[in-house]
């Protein structure tokens, strides 16, 4: 299974979580990153987003079918988050359109067996994949890319 955690582009500053807006330079991050997974996603992946306004906007500069599940909101606990996703028995690539603090510590707990909080940028992707080998189980990072590293 591929697992690509995607936090949300840069939004509107707001006291209501849920209804923050990407900002014009948070629509830009997203556009180039949908642009960019769109080449090399294979076809039957699953796009998964939280309630939070923002990170519906991030997903649909992907598709415009995806999921949206209230276990990926703001301060959602990482089990919650990877049960979500299926993680790592449901197969093939699972998108998930989320936020900090969770992506950090699911990056940092899948590949690094850490309960570490790391920082992850906005609009930025964690590319994951889980397999099977020897008997073994392995998670290995693909890509981690963000938009500054898309800039021209």
């Amino acid at each position: 299974m591929d697992l690509i955690l995607w936090r949300h582009a840069e939004a509107e500053d707001g006291i209501e979580d849920l209804s923050r807006a990407l900002t014009r330079r948070g629509q830009q991050q997203a556009s180039r990153m949908a642009s960019w997974l769109r080449d090399r996603l294979p076809d039957d992946y699953v796009l998964l987003a939280s309630e939070a306004v923002r990170s519906q906007q991030t997903a649909a500069y992907l598709s415009k079918s995806y999921t949206v599940l209230p276990e990926l909101n703001p301060g959602a606990e990482a089990d919650e988050v990877l049960r979500a996703a299926g993680w790592p028995a449901a197969g093939g690539t699972v998108v998930v359109v989320g936020h900090q603090p969770y992506i950090g510590w699911l990056t940092a707990r899948l590949l690094a067996e850490q309960q570490q909080m790391w920082s992850v940028k906005k609009g930025s992707v964690w590319w994951l994949s889980h397999r099977e080998r020897h008997g073994l189980e392995q998670v290995r990072l693909k890509l981690m890319l963000t938009p500054g590293m898309l800039d021209p």
